[in-house]
């Protein structure tokens, strides 16, 4: 197959929605343009899936073009972010007199601030201590509350972009700077988060991809799974997202769980707990490894029209073996490299290399009917 590279948007740019999220190992945020040009191309399409929703980028484009939009994640903080922008649907005035009165309380010693708070001559703690009074404050409020699910995500939605505007991190959470960060001076405010009208039938799975797909069927499926590592002496735990992003999942929940280690992680992100099996990099009795026949099983089991695959050249497979599970299990319609830095796609060479492997971390699209 041949190599040539073009425009994305030479003939008609698509309709990029604005969209929020966290800052995120995982974010599609610079590849919404391109998912969107796809998907535009693609006639009678009505029902999304996003199976690995992260932070729900993606879900929200989604559903601003009006396709019905299921955004499946197994995180509880990517649950909420779900419901909070393809679920809720009150007025703004109403979340934000909440929010309002939630910044105006006076902050206190509590559970946060002993685990995750320091002052000023503390170092290794993802947030100074003014903050973390706050958060005690407005999370032990939040519950005096009684919200219902979806105005409830909505407010814990604010409470972590503003968490996350303050923190002393390198944008995850297992481990912390060694000096403060300039933004963690400032004092944490809540924002209302920059929802939009809902106008498509929206669904909300915290669950495991494959059970989802099992019991649903959908014009177009979007994967962006875990990539794992290629580096085989790194534990999936070591990269996992539920260990990346520990301290969302306690600020939802709230469940004060036992922690371990320096940065004060949940017990249920040590190692070898619960492993995303796209992640793992061990190799079965056959030598393949575990991760890629998770990818093989997927795509197989996927109950869709099309299927649109997003994959990062640093991930465990390599492009042939991805090319051998698609064409076990699909026909091939689109194969893309994007290159950010020129804003253009480029058709992949068929060769078992990536293309340009000397830059690293390049993204793939592969556009799959089934």
């Amino acid at each position: 197959m041949g190599y040539r590279q073009f425009n994305l948007f030479e003939n008609q740019p698509p309709f990029i929605p604005p969209t929020e999220g966290i800052k995120y190992a995982g974010s599609k945020l610079k590849i919404i343009p391109f998912i969107m040009k796809i998907i535009s191309e693609l006639l009678e399409l009505k029902t999304i899936l996003d199976g690995f929703t992260g932070t729900t980028r993606i879900a929200q484009a989604f559903a601003q073009c009006g396709y019905d939009t299921t955004a499946n994640d197994t995180a509880v903080w990517s649950e909420t972010f779900a419901n909070c922008y393809l679920k809720s649907s009150k007025s703004d005035a109403f979340y934000q007199e909440i929010i309002d009165q939630l910044n105006d309380l006076k902050g206190y010693d509590g559970w946060f601030t002993e685990k995750y708070g320091g002052t000023v001559s503390d170092t290794k703690k993802p947030f100074q201590i003014h903050n973390t009074r706050k958060l005690d404050a407005i999370r032990d409020e939040i519950e005096k509350l009684n919200l219902d699910v979806v105005d409830k995500s909505v407010i814990l939605t604010s409470l972590v972009y503003a968490l996350d505007e303050v923190d002393s991190t390198l944008g995850h959470y297992v481990s912390y700077l060694s000096k403060w960060s300039p933004r963690s001076f400032r004092t944490m405010k809540m924002k209302l988060p920059k929802r939009f009208k809902v106008t498509s039938e929206n669904t909300v799975i915290r669950n495991d991809i494959f059970r989802t797909i099992k019991k649903n069927f959908y014009d177009l499926a979007y994967f962006d799974p875990p990539y794992g590592s290629n580096n085989e002496k790194m534990p999936p735990s070591r990269i996992r997202y539920n260990s990346y992003y520990h301290i969302w999942t306690t600020v939802i929940l709230n469940d004060r769980p036992k922690l371990f280690g320096k940065a004060n992680r949940r017990e249920d992100t040590k190692d070898k707990v619960n492993p995303s099996v796209f992640e793992e990099y061990r190799k079965d009795t056959d030598g393949c490894f575990l991760a890629m026949k998770a990818l093989r099983q997927l795509i197989k089991d996927t109950n869709a029209h099309y299927l649109l695959l997003s994959y990062s050249s640093g991930g465990r497979a390599t492009k042939q073996e991805l090319l051998d599970i698609i064409a076990s299990n699909g026909k091939l319609m689109r194969m893309i490299e994007i290159d950010y830095k020129k804003n253009v796609m480029a058709n992949m060479r068929w060769t078992n290399a990536w293309i340009n492997t000397n830059e690293k971390y390049k993204e793939y699209l592969f556009l799959i009917e089934k």
